[in-house]
């Protein structure tokens, strides 16, 4: 399977957008599909499959937006905003789909399923155009975590790609130089080379593609390969986000030259973008293996940079032993009822699947159907997924709070810090979670809810820094074979340190900084060498319940970036769905909600519901005692739902994303 880009990119201007989602665009929305290369078809000919592509909010172009307007605090959301799509109607499909961030990496993805690929092989292409489309979020220097349905023997297999810590790293690394130097690292812990860990997105795809792929490894590769050589116009999201961490890039030399322009401002939406670098990386992965990149010459590379002290970085200590030595995980994926469903979720080093089926497993004893969202009717308003209503935002958030506390004190690696009764079973237990339901009062809010008592437990309770630099990759595959995909670099271009094309992590700054919680006590989530840092990354699978209790008929594909903030995404996109009857799109484009362990409940204002911070919604929940934030929300979400004997998908409208497939 050779593709060149004209093939991948269907070729031209003179693209027909057809299906369901289909809009005449003109204008500004044209020029922008134009400027982007944005296709709806994965397949030439008849059976041309249909896509989404819409314009935001306002009928506004996204290109229209400049990086000041689309700029949030990056300090408590993932990335920068971009603006709300609304309108979005979801892809009807009839065998296999593939949501994704990026409409370049659904489109190679989607040329996969349909040439018989697996779910396996499609994640393979649109992970490697990911990282180079959406370089701020993913790719070959970050980690992830893979849910994967074998239709054939109805398992669910979880993979574990996280990060680890350098065998050289103490439980102080990320705080000061050394024991007799403590000085903090410079220009910060995130900026210098401390913060990289061991990648493991290439090492989890190689496994997955074994035991499940189908095509040759080596033509997996050549979308992105041909992407890397001839380039692709920088999309109006990735110029922003470049805009907006320029200072940074401009500290690492090959980031420099690579993002920004002579006199060092971005590169602006439009540029054609070529990554040579990248190109060979990639080829030389495709020859070899994985072992191309975690020994000899590109290992050597990625040492070299974590060491550098260019610029006054304080080096890491990344060692060409840590990345020969790396191997991915195979995990017992953790699924509990909720309904008449089963969600399966990812267990630790995630702390995603338990906090999300925590607080499933508490908003079950609560009638969550008779809490629909208003203004479900028609028009664009319905489309986006309506209004949730106060009542409805008030349980689902003092339920999130009571998960959060759970996780904050007691989920990280437990290779090295053990789960309470050692299994995850215990902060999910039906009777506990009932008990948890129980100190819910529907008049007011706890504000900040207090972790299970679990016996004795010596650990300190400490913050986590959220991922912000993040994607998410959804696929079902003409065989009943899906996959729910979470990959990160943690925040915007990670440590903003580029080798050989490209970006290398920041993912250990999801340690707790400071191994003693408030209380004195070591913190479950400290940094220990060979250690995986805990994360919120939450890819989920749902399933039917069978009268015996095993998988019924899979349902539902999902997850999002977002940070700590992506078991709330995934939590409303899973009530809209099950609770509420939303379509996928209605899912994804419906208003994001929740909260974390703190007084604070966010309801953000870029969906067109919200009007303001005196939105009524907000008005409501401040008098039942919650401190609200309608600070825009940058959710990631991609979804995949059953529909009969096809698929129906959709795409977070604050993204760029696309949903592919064949047609019905």
């Amino acid at each position: 399977m050779r593709h060149t880009r004209q093939q991948i990119l269907s070729g031209g201007a003179a693209r027909t957008y057809s299906g369901s989602a289909a809009r005449t665009l003109t204008g500004g929305a044209a020029v922008l599909l134009l400027l982007l290369g944005l296709v709806t078809g994965c397949s030439p000919g008849p059976e041309k499959a249909s896509g989404t592509c819409v314009t935001s909010e306002n009928g506004t172009p996204l290109a229209a937006r400049t990086p000041a307007e689309s700029t949030t605090d990056l300090s408590r959301h993932p990335e920068i905003a971009s603006g709300y799509r609304t309108g979005m109607t979801p892809v009807r499909t009839k065998t296999f789909a593939v949501s994704t961030a990026n409409p370049l990496a659904t489109e190679a993805a989607c040329e996969v399923l349909r040439d018989g690929g697996t779910a396996a092989d499609a994640l393979i292409v649109a992970q490697t155009v990911l990282g180079l489309v959406e370089p701020q979020a993913s790719g070959l220097g970050g980690g992830a975590f893979l849910l994967y349905y074998n239709a054939t023997t109805k398992t669910v297999d979880a993979y574990d790609g996280r990060e680890t810590a350098p065998a050289a790293a103490t439980e102080n690394y990320l705080r000061w130089v050394s024991d007799t130097d403590r000085t903090e690292p410079q220009p910060n812990a995130r900026a210098s080379g401390r913060s990289i860990g061991t990648p493991g997105v290439l090492r989890l795809l190689e496994l997955a593609h074994r035991e499940h792929g189908k095509q040759s490894w080596r033509d997996l590769f050549d979308p992105a390969i041909s992407l890397a050589d001839q380039g692709f116009a920088i999309s109006p999201r990735l110029a922003g986000q470049i805009a907006d961490s320029a200072s940074d890039l401009a500290l690492d030399d090959a980031a420099r030259e690579y993002f920004l322009q002579a006199d060092g401002t971005a590169k602006p939406a439009g540029t054609n973008l070529t990554n040579p670098g990248l190109s060979k990386t990639l080829n030389a992965i495709a020859s070899d293996g994985a072992d191309a990149f975690y020994t000899g010459a590109i290992a050597a590379d990625i040492v070299d940079a974590t060491a550098s002290a260019t610029g006054g970085r304080t080096p890491g200590q990344l060692s060409l032993a840590d990345l020969a030595g790396y191997q991915p995980k195979k995990r017992t994926a953790l699924c509990a009822p909720y309904r008449d469903h089963t969600i399966c979720g990812f267990p630790n080093p995630s702390s995603g699947g338990i906090t999300v089926a925590a607080t499933m497993g508490i908003l079950s004893n609560f009638d969550l159907a008779s809490m629909k969202p208003e203004d479900l009717g028609s028009g664009d308003a319905a489309r986006d997924g309506g209004k949730p209503t106060a009542e409805a935002v008030h349980i689902i958030s003092e339920a999130e709070r009571l998960a959060y506390a759970d996780r904050n004190k007691y989920i990280a690696d437990s290779d090295f810090v053990p789960l309470p009764g050692n299994t995850p079973q215990t902060l999910i237990n039906p009777d506990y979670l009932k008990l948890r339901a129980a100190l819910i009062d529907p008049n007011r809010s706890m504000g900040t809810a207090q972790p299970g008592d679990f016996g004795p437990a010596p650990l300190g309770t400490g913050p986590q820094p959220p991922e912000h630099g993040t994607s998410h990759i959804s696929v079902v595959d003409q065989h009943g074979n899906a996959a729910a995909m979470t990959t990160t670099v943690e925040s915007a271009f990670g440590s903003f340190h580029l080798v050989n094309g490209f970006i290398l992590n920041n993912q250990l700054t999801d340690f707790a900084a400071d191994p003693l919680g408030e209380d004195g006590l070591p913190v479950a989530n400290r940094l220990d060498p060979g250690k995986r840092p805990r994360s919120s990354m939450s890819p989920t699978l749902v399933f039917d319940q069978s009268p015996d209790g095993t998988l019924g008929a899979l349902t539902h594909v999902t997850g999002s970036p977002g940070g700590s903030l992506i078991i709330q995404f995934v939590v409303k996109t899973l009530v809209g769905m099950l609770d509420w009857g939303l379509d996928p799109q209605q899912a994804a484009s419906a208003v994001n909600f929740g909260a974390g362990n703190s007084p604070t409940t966010n309801v953000g204002d870029e969906h067109p519901a919200i009007e303001s911070d005196n939105d009524p919604l907000a008005v409501r929940l401040r008098e039942l005692g919650h401190e609200v934030s309608t600070t825009p929300q940058s959710s990631g979400l991609s979804v995949l739902t059953r529909d009969g004997d096809g698929w129906i998908g959709g795409a977070d409208p604050r993204r760029e994303g696309a949903v592919m497939g064949d047609n019905r």
